[in-house]
């Protein structure tokens, strides 16, 4: 099953994206029907809600009266904390109920428009951010909804900032134009990404990746991206994961890049890594059987020290390369020497870069990466061994404690 979570500021357009995927084949869950459905009469929150907030916020039946409630929290940060408190827990544990009940092939969208101020996206395969304009926002919150020029302020101000939900983005889907430019993205978006995304979810399958490999320009979003991945990960495994390094060339600020994220996920043992295999294929990063370890490097006489286990991305839109190493391994160390060695020496990080251009040009016509990576392996051995044991002992280096995760 593929898990969505959708949000974005109010009046973006959240609610037309969620009908389009519905119509689509999504299986969608409104938090905010939910949040009704928790304090509906004779529940447990409401009965909360009259204790906290008293009777001025129900009406002559006994019905919440959200009109008077929502004037009241849209002011109040700690009224909203103190409404929030009652209903996000109990919301949540009806979309787990809901979510558990959906196929194993489907695609689940959960509809929140507070995911980022709550920190839920770490439980998602992707977050879809509807973004548009603040002033735009406000001029649909005032000639749709009625609201004043203060209230339509109000309600903007009380929600997380745009660059908040941005942070949580995995895909941005903009609402600044016509309604059918927006209805074409989520299209395409679903038949491109999310479609196949769940099809490998539900094989067990990595994502195709076609050849042959082709550098960029480094990306500054690349960190951001790696720590959404890290975040997810990490919740997956619990403590099971000790905690999860950005590797590789995306994590080497202006080094040009395949655009593949690796990641670096530190266990206690392989064992650990075997028995995790199952929960990282499930939230989107299954194994690849047949690659087992790391090149042992020549200084190193005991080839034992380099076994890991490998996964990759099933979601068509990340490439991610996912090393499972055994924490204080030569592997898991060597992985994390080599970027801090590229972050911190310019000459080291610019015949690094040379000889990737290199072997790119050479392989240019490859069906696939295969053959890049393999012809870089010489240069490690020949060029970049015994300069990287120096620069260790020189730097005084030691395995950074963690990148993300648990300290």
């Amino acid at each position: 099953m593929l898990s969505i979570g959708l949000t974005g500021g109010i009046a973006a357009g959240k609610s037309l994206v969620a009908h389009r995927l519905v119509e689509l084949g999504a299986v969608l869950i409104d938090a905010d029907r939910l949040a009704r459905e928790v304090v509906a009469p004779g529940t447990e929150g409401l009965e909360e809600i009259r204790k906290i907030f008293g009777a001025e916020v129900f009406a002559a039946d006994g019905s919440l009266d959200r009109a008077r409630l929502g004037t009241l929290i849209f002011a109040d940060q700690k009224l909203r904390e103190q409404l929030n408190a009652i209903v996000h827990p109990r919301v949540r544990s009806r979309a787990a109920e809901l979510s558990a009940q959906a196929a194993s092939d489907a695609v689940v969208v959960q509809d929140i428009p507070l995911l980022a101020e709550t920190g839920q996206g770490a439980k998602f395969h992707l977050v879809i951010v509807v973004d548009a304009a603040e002033d735009l926002r406000r001029r649909r919150l005032i000639e749709r909804r009625g609201l004043s020029e203060q209230a339509a302020r109000e309600r903007i101000t009380a929600q997380a900032s745009r660059e908040q939900r941005l942070a949580v983005a995995d895909v941005v889907l903009e609402n600044n134009g016509a309604e059918q430019e927006l209805l074409l993205r989520v299209e395409a978006l679903w038949k491109e990404r999310l479609l196949p995304f769940a099809a490998n979810l539900a094989r067990g399958a990595r994502a195709q990746r076609n050849g042959p490999a082709m550098l960029f320009p480094a990306d500054p979003s690349w960190p951001a991206q790696a720590q959404r991945l890290a975040n997810r990960i990490l919740a997956a495994t619990g403590e099971r994961g000790i905690g999860v390094d950005h590797i590789g060339s995306t994590a080497v600020p202006g080094l040009e890049a395949k655009d593949v994220i690796d990641l670096q996920l530190r266990v206690r043992s392989l064992g650990v890594a075997d028995d995790l295999a199952p929960t990282l294929a499930a939230a989107g990063f299954p194994g690849l059987p047949d690659i087992s370890r790391d090149t042992p490097k020549s200084f190193d006489p005991e080839p034992e020290h380099w076994r890991k286990r490998f996964h990759a991305n099933a979601d068509p839109g990340r490439p991610v390369n996912l090393h499972v190493r055994v924490e204080g391994s030569a592997g898991a160390n060597y992985a994390l020497a080599f970027r801090d060695w590229l972050r911190a020496d310019p000459k080291i990080r610019a015949e690094y870069l040379a000889e990737k251009r290199r072997v790119a040009a050479a392989h240019a016509s490859d069906v696939s990466t295969a053959g890049y990576a393999e012809a870089k392996e010489p240069w490690f051995t020949e060029a970049a061994e015994l300069a990287l044991e120096a620069w260790k002992t020189r730097s005084g280096w030691q395995p950074p404690r963690v990148d993300f995760g648990k300290a």
